[in-house]
């Protein structure tokens, strides 16, 4: 009794490839023969699941799937040109391409789709899932049901579920289509919505869980809306807090007009161009060159704004108007020098690989890493800022010196010295807003003009020399700015903010906070 049933296992094992075989050339049967023929041999190759389908299909819609007379299918390769069945090298004498036409094509992208869907590389099984979703089909639902079970990438188990659901939607019966509307309506996607919207002409019977649907969508989308405005105001406030906490200790606590700090902030781009350049071809440090740019961009520019401080503001103290004046001369004189140094094109920064790309937030919330980053380090900078003015000896002799020079002398604090370390510590600052602004805008001799105005802005809406002020102030303006946007435009939005500072200015001229006490006194 043994041998005749190993006899017959051995003849079903035998079977199963016959079986697929002949699977797989009853699905070639007229392709070529015409744009009908050819479409349904199409859908006949997806659905056999055959992966040698796959390469057939793939040179049909290249272009390289040939036919000769007798109906053999050649695929034409960098190697040469093989029998499609067997893979044997053949002659194309006689051989004429299989046409395409848009039926045929619209096949084509679901059965690649369906057997892309078992492919072991993720990006075919991406591609895949996009296939399938544009060519929905109810014949695709066990065949997604099975890829979504086994799918273990996130990214792609949230479109082939996408993708089931609008199969579903496609399905006859009652049930399946409202799995399908329940499962679109449980996303954000706008395709989901556009998916519902096509489905609700033709399904009049559930056009009420349909509206449903696409509104918890809406509420959805608008909710996701609102967190990405949200974060691109909050993005351009930490640019703007950047730009205008150097001009904070410059102007709002020695009450400096410096029209030069924009070139300052163009200073530290330039240095965090020369850093990187010089690190290029030393392996061990080439990606440390943009931390390593900031300490250098400080050192940089507070040298400079120690030296502009020694040899020309002090000269002016108490003389705003000249002060203005000469700061604005030597800021077009550090422009046209570096114009001159290293000409007047842009100058590429490469970002670091971990401050590139896109990081997607819970509820699909898209935001870039660079811009991110720098939300982070601005308020990095800015907890370094409160803590040195706040917590160190530097902080309480500048702090005196601003609020009472003459007692500050008198308790033995050099007061001109002072004013260069508080000079070249706002420079400083303004050095290290470059480094941060070198990674999401052009490096040229013009950088820092764009934000000289945002940054006395700025340092006037929130109060004079209140750091906290500088805070609320770039946030709130550029929270307010990205709002308007959709509705204003860019240009009319900042015009807008612009006017409404100055009409907030008018009732409260201190600012947000205004300061009390020796610091208002000063």
């Amino acid at each position: 009794m043994k041998h005749p049933v190993l006899i017959l296992l051995l003849l079903c094992a035998l079977a199963l490839p016959a079986r697929a075989q002949d699977a797989f050339t009853a699905g070639l049967t007229g392709l070529g023969t015409g744009f009908n023929q050819t479409a349904e041999a199409v859908d006949r190759l997806g659905a056999s699941g055959d992966p040698r389908a796959l390469p057939l299909l793939r040179a049909l819609a290249d272009g390289r799937l040939l036919r000769q007379a007798d109906g053999t299918l050649l695929i034409r390769g960098d190697a040469g040109v093989q029998d499609a069945l067997t893979n044997a090298a053949a002659e194309a004498a006689g051989a004429e391409p299989v046409r395409l036409n848009n039926r045929v094509r619209v096949a084509l992208r679901g059965a690649l789709g369906r057997l892309q869907l078992v492919s072991p590389d993720p990006a075919d099984r991406q591609a895949a899932a996009e296939a399938v979703f544009r060519s929905r089909s109810a014949e695709n639902v066990p065949l997604l049901d099975a890829a979504l079970a086994r799918e273990t990438v996130p990214a792609i188990r949230a479109r082939l579920a996408l993708a089931l659901a609008a199969s579903r939607l496609m399905a006859d019966d009652p049930q399946n289509k409202l799995l399908g509307v329940t499962a679109l309506g449980a996303t954000s996607s706008p395709e989901a919505r556009a998916v519902l919207l096509e489905a609700r002409a033709t399904n009049p019977a559930i056009a009420a869980q349909i509206e449903e649907a696409v509104a918890a969508i809406d509420q959805r989308l608008a909710v996701r809306r609102a967190a990405e405005t949200l974060f691109q105001g909050l993005s351009l406030g930490s640019v703007l807090l950047l730009a205008a906490l150097g001009l904070a200790v410059t102007f709002g606590v020695m009450g400096v007009i410096n029209m030069a700090h924009g070139e300052f902030v163009m200073l530290g781009a330039y240095t965090t161009f020369i850093v990187q350049e010089a690190l290029r071809g030393i392996p061990m440090l080439a990606p440390w060159s943009l931390p390593l740019a900031v300490p250098a961009a400080f050192l940089v520019t507070a040298a400079c704004g120690a030296a502009m401080e020694r040899g020309l503001i002090r000269h002016l103290y108490g003389r705003p108007l000249e002060t203005l004046l000469m700061t604005f001369g030597v800021g077009m004189m550090i422009q046209q020098s570096v114009r001159l140094a290293f000409g007047a094109q842009n100058r590429e920064i490469i970002s670091p690989p971990w401050m590139q790309g896109t990081l997607m937030l819970p509820g699909e919330i898209a935001v870039t890493q660079n811009r991110l980053w720098i939300l982070v380090f601005s308020l990095v900078i800015l907890g370094l800022t409160v803590a040195a003015i706040r917590f160190t000896r530097f902080g309480l002799e500048m702090r005196a010196v601003t609020q009472k020079r003459a007692i500050a002398a008198s308790m033995g604090i050099r007061t001109g010295h002072m004013d260069a370390l508080t000079f070249a510590f706002g420079s400083g600052i303004a050095g290290i807003a470059g480094v941060a602004l070198s990674q999401i805008d052009n490096v040229s001799p013009n950088l820092g003009t764009g934000y000289i105005i945002d940054s006395f802005l700025v340092v006037v809406f929130g109060g004079v020399g209140s750091l906290a002020g500088t805070l609320v102030g770039a946030f709130g303006l550029g929270i307010i700015n990205k709002i308007l946007e959709p509705w204003a435009g860019a240009v009319l939005a900042k015009v807008f903010v612009l006017v409404a500072a100055m009409l907030f200015i008018q009732r409260k001229p201190r600012g947000l906070f205004a300061q009390k006490g020796r610091a208002a006194e000063a």
